[in-house]
């Protein structure tokens, strides 16, 4: 099976900060709850602007301390849209907003 979610950040360069997730489950809008509605997941990557190949400015979690450390407002959201909660279906979703994550000063502006 393909992952269900898909996961997008809603603005891209410069007006990043002021993006909103848009994440769907099987093409159904979820509504994320705030404040993460509106802040980066805190997955990891490499979100330098300057040096976006340099494991060094590498941040955020993987994905098993991630699903850990948001298990407990993921199964809300989860229970709330009749998503099975299980660990695929968390591990679909990191990988989902993980794609699309970001963080200030990523886009190169304000730090």
């Amino acid at each position: 099976m393909s992952n269900p979610f898909t996961a997008a950040w809603s603005e891209q360069g410069h007006l990043i900060c002021l993006g909103r997730w848009e994440i769907s489950y099987q093409g159904r809008p979820l509504e994320i709850p705030q404040p993460k509605a509106e802040e980066d997941m805190g997955t990891y990557g490499i979100y330098s602007f300057l040096y976006p190949d340099d494991p060094e400015f590498a941040e955020g979690l993987n994905e098993d301390d991630w699903v850990l450390e948001n298990i407990d407002w993921l199964s809300d959201l989860f229970i709330e849209n009749d998503i099975p909660i299980d660990e695929q279906h968390a591990r679909w979703f990191y990988q989902a907003v993980n794609g699309s994550d970001w963080r200030c000063g990523s886009c190169g502006g304000c730090t």
